[in-house]
């Protein structure tokens, strides 16, 4: 279950007296069921909101049912343990006090030091290495040998022996950290201290009751006693409380919620996105994750680019040595290789090269899938019939080499560089913009004070002009008929007219040429750190989602517009202007007619 700001939630339990009748509103991903409208949206925009935690992987700032799609997976990934290892595991969790890494720490090295079974490791027989399974554990302490049994084809058990511990060989941790870490999340239901779920202590015969030292006190505080004591209708009173103070929804809403009236337009149906992907619809995820990471990180894999469609066309292949899937999953391990991580210890022990070739790459790809538990036809790949694997485990497989891959030293430091970059040019084009606006301001107030100093002298200039005419036909005022002095006192301000337009005129060429060019060169600029910022930018995010929480994704390297289903499961694209003018037209008008109705 999502953890609400870091602290479990529980849902609502459904009305009282409910009629089968009764016309009601449901949350879809909860099967909560209300009678008020508005406690409904209330609701809704609750779980909208990215104050959700994944309990299992820990992953924050996520809406509600995003959280619930990653617990899923997380859930599917620890179920992966090795069975043989669950009652041993469990064991060390219950009611343990560490914190989640020291767990994890104590787990991974107990593993790594005894022995349990139903393992699978190599033993020494007949002067030789054999691979075995541990079938039973006999007597203790010093004495303890084990019966094992010979893995031969098929894995087929051929024979058994009676060994002791220093016969044994063990090349590998049976799980790794991340695994565990997956798995004690999802296996308890409290982690101050870790608590078992109660059927799965049951059914692995985990003792449910606490320690006498922390029945006394002496491990657990007051506080924590009455955390481990809370009941659910608790938790469901808190959680009630949040609900509360949840501002309530601010219209418009979805236009889905809103009765259509009799002007409103009719909206043809959206074409459904096409399908026709090679690989398994469930994997395109996983085939775009991977295309994705490798054309972000090109340079420090030392790939070069390659187009999602050849990509594809190799996965779906039957051949083995395809060059571009050998280089990628050379490229990949070498990265981890160099990391000097949990996959490099794993090779040292056994004895490997610190250097993947376009001729070894399968050897070191067979240790990969052990070190991360893909047991699944580890042996066709070891035979060197890799084109022969299921299109599903290859991506499956790459998947989780990108994953690795992320969470190397030379990833992060690539990603802090990239945003350093991004913020430095940000920066640049936040000053130019600023600069921009006070020369523009500048060059407007020169061109305000020029035009009024020649408006200035123009006046000036007309006032003596006209001086010396009144002067000059004062003399003659005596002689001349009335007719002509009017002609001269209409010649002085048709002049007068004639001059200020021309001032005006120059005024506004002045002003409109150097705003116009000083425009063309703060367009040029924006467009140029614009398309800076797009180069430097590692991270892909959806361009959102429609009414029925599908995300749509569009990648800067591929012209198709990618469909994701609310549950990750199913993927579609539309590959034409036409398909995605449609689409965006209806979604558009929906929201258009709602905002009427609204309004």
């Amino acid at each position: 279950m999502p953890l609400f700001k870091r602290t479990p939630f529980f849902l609502l339990d459904p009305p009282k007296d409910l009629d089968p009748k009764e016309k009601v509103f449901q949350v879809r991903f909860t099967k909560e069921i209300f009678r008020d409208y508005q406690e409904y949206l209330n609701r809704l925009n609750l779980y909208r909101k990215r104050v959700w935690t994944c309990k299992v992987s820990g992953k924050s700032n996520l809406t509600y049912e995003e959280a619930l799609v990653s617990e899923q997976r997380a859930a599917e990934k620890a179920q992966q343990l090795p069975r043989e290892l669950m009652s041993p595991v469990l064991q060390m969790i219950q009611y343990s006090t560490l914190n989640l890494t020291d767990l994890v720490n104590k787990i991974y090295g107990s593993l790594q030091e005894n022995l349990f079974e139903g393992l699978e490791l190599h033993a020494k027989r007949d002067g030789s290495e054999s691979a075995c399974k541990i079938l039973k554990v006999v007597g203790s302490g010093k004495t303890t040998s084990y019966e094992v049994g010979w893995i031969g084809q098929d894995n087929a058990i051929t024979s058994t022996s009676v060994l002791r511990a220093d016969d044994l060989i063990r090349k590998k941790a049976p799980c790794g950290r991340n695994m565990l870490k997956i798995f004690i999340r999802e296996s308890t239901s409290q982690n101050s201290p870790w608590i078992v779920h109660m059927d799965l202590a049951k059914k692995y015969g985990i003792p449910t009751e606490p320690p006498k030292d922390m029945i006394n006190g002496e491990g657990l505080s007051k506080a924590r006693k009455r955390l481990a004591n809370g009941t659910a209708e608790d938790a469901s009173k808190r959680s009630k409380k949040d609900e509360e103070q949840v501002v309530p929804v601010k219209y418009p809403i979805d236009d889905l919620l809103v009765k259509p009236v009799a002007d409103d337009p009719l909206l043809s149906k959206r074409c459904p996105p096409s399908t026709d992907f090679k690989v398994p619809i469930s994997s395109v995820g996983d085939l775009l994750m991977v295309w994705d990471f490798c054309m972000s990180f090109g340079r420090l894999l030392c790939l070069s680019p390659f187009s999602l469609s050849d990509l594809e066309n190799a996965i779906c292949h039957k051949e083995t040595n395809l060059v571009l899937l050998v280089e990628i999953h050379t490229a990949l391990l070498n990265l981890l290789i160099n990391d000097e991580g949990e996959y490099y210890e794993f090779i040292q022990n056994k004895n490997r090269k610190s250097k993947v070739s376009l001729v070894t790459w399968k050897e070191y790809l067979c240790d990969f899938m052990e070190m991360t538990s893909i047991s699944s036809n580890i042996s066709t790949v070891r035979r060197g019939h890799y084109g022969l694997v299921p299109t599903s485990l290859k991506l499956e497989i790459l998947r989780e080499l990108v994953d690795e891959a992320i969470a190397t030293i030379a990833v992060k430091e690539k990603l802090d560089e990239r945003i350093d970059q991004q913020q430095a040019l940000a920066a640049e084009k936040r000053e130019i913009a600023r600069k921009s606006k006070e020369e523009q301001k500048l060059i407007m107030e020169v061109a305000t004070e020029k035009e009024m100093n020649q408006t200035n002298a123009v006046q000036d200039g007309n006032e003596n002009v006209n001086s010396q005419l009144v002067a000059k036909e004062g003399k003659e005022r005596k002689n001349a008929p009335t007719s002509k002095m009017g002609d001269a006192k209409l010649h002085l301000d048709g002049n007068e007219n004639v001059n200020s337009q021309l001032v005006a005129k120059e005024a506004k060429e002045r002003k409109n040429a150097p705003a116009s060019k000083m425009g063309d060169v703060k367009l040029h600029l924006g467009r140029h750190l614009e398309k800076e910022l797009l180069d430097q930018s590692v991270r892909t995010s959806p361009l959102g989602k429609d009414r029925y929480y599908n995300r749509y994704w569009f990648f800067r390297r591929e012209g198709r517009l990618f469909v994701e289903s609310a549950d990750s499961k199913e993927w579609g694209y539309y590959s034409t202007k036409e398909e995605v003018i449609v689409c965006y037209c209806i979604n558009f008008f929906a929201s258009f007619s709602m905002y009427n109705n609204l309004c």
